[in-house]
């Protein structure tokens, strides 16, 4: 890494340290870090226990136990300056643990670790949030052998590196990232890089990971759930486009939601159907956190004006703890999965959708104004 002088036109490398050096402990420090912001791996991960150790029989612990985006169970190893030379037989023996882990006890251990943490939210709800809002009962965690191994060390081994290389090609996924502490006065900074695989054949990995888990047979619950879905939206929709043209243009899928452009980018008005719900929603789910919460709390200053042009109340969801925020009308105790709910679902859903429209069309029109010319940060902080 290296300091840019501009008046001088020169580059000064700042020099790199070790995590010992500084007082960094392995547990107490990297562990923490990646624990409460996972993202630093490049991806997003949803941290379900720290220092693991619920194997039968042995009494080892995993640092970080995480799901990823496609229910797949992340094994997080993690090592100061050096990997040592046994970290990869590690990483695999608790990848064996945990190949057997189902949905359940996934639930239980993410509660577990919720409880430890003081958090008050239910595992359930909270995956159901980590994975948008798809239907629990349909969730598909740790699915066969699709474990996946992220090392962690300021160094990696050409031992450790060559059989992680190696590994690769019978399509277990597993990720080196080189963690390196970097000092400038009294300033610290952390440089994360994968190494292993390099960015360049990363897409490749991930492509044969994807097919093995493409020829994994789908439940038959499944598939009917799908061609249950499949069959409302169509339904939905010949009410839908028959008193509006927002939706003409989307087509009917076996997702338990369907989202429309709301006139922002990465803003969405969205139907949403369950087992047990059925709402319509703003949703605000732009890749930046800030903004969504900006767009939110914009919107939030004239709740009143845009529930009287609604003609009803609406929930009002920031979710602090979220990327996204969602403003909802919610119809409770419908089940898409029983038919004789369908006729009250579809009136109020396409009902709902036509006041959302209209209601949030004008302040929205304003919000995407100010966002072009970056005037909503200055206008939300007056």
């Amino acid at each position: 890494m290296y300091l840019i002088d501009k008046n001088e036109n020169r580059i000064t490398q700042i020099p790199t340290q070790t995590f010992s050096d500084l007082g960094f402990k392995e547990r107490e420090h990297l562990q923490e870090w990646f624990a409460n912001n996972p993202g630093a791996l490049g991806e997003e991960l949803l941290i379900i226990q720290k220092e693991f150790s619920g194997f039968n029989d042995t009494n080892e612990r995993l640092d970080l136990l995480a799901l990823d985006k496609d229910g797949n169970i992340v094994i997080i190893e993690n090592k100061l300056d050096d990997t040592g030379r046994d970290v990869t037989w590690q990483a695999l023996k608790y990848a064996s643990y945990c190949s057997s882990l189902t949905k359940e006890q996934i639930r239980d251990i993410y509660q577990t670790y919720l409880n430890k943490q003081g958090d008050n939210q239910q595992a359930v709800d909270s995956l159901v949030d980590f994975f948008d809002n798809a239907e629990y009962e349909e969730l598909s965690l740790n699915k066969g052998h699709t474990q996946r191994i992220i090392l962690i060390a300021g160094n990696f081994r050409k031992e450790v590196t060559s059989t992680v290389l190696w590994l690769m090609n019978y399509n277990l996924r597993i990720q080196c990232f080189r963690v390196t502490p970097f000092k400038l006065g009294d300033q610290l900074f952390l440089d994360v890089e994968q190494i292993v695989p390099t960015k360049g054949t990363e897409d490749y990995v991930i492509k044969m990971a994807d097919k093995n888990r493409e020829d994994i047979t789908t439940q038959e619950e499944m598939k009917n759930r799908h061609y249950f879905r499949l069959e409302f939206w169509n339904a939905l929709f010949k009410v839908m486009n028959a008193k509006s043209e927002m939706f003409r243009n989307v087509s009917p899928s076996k997702s338990n939601w369907i989202v429309t452009g709301a006139g922002v980018s990465g803003v969405g008005l969205t139907f949403v159907i369950s087992h047990s719900f059925a709402r319509t929603e703003l949703y605000m789910a732009r890749p930046s956190k800030e903004d969504n919460k900006l767009i939110f709390d914009e919107l939030k200053k004239h709740e009143s004006e845009i529930e009287a042009a609604f003609g009803d109340k609406l929930e009002w969801e920031r979710l602090d703890d979220k990327k996204a925020s969602r403003i909802k009308f919610e119809l409770k105790g419908v089940d898409v999965f029983n038919k004789d709910d369908w006729p009250k679902m579809v009136d109020f859903m396409v009902d709902g959708m036509i006041r959302m429209e209209k209601a949030f069309k004008e302040h929205l029109a304003r919000i995407n104004k100010k966002l072009k010319s970056k005037e909503l940060k200055e206008s939300i902080a007056d």
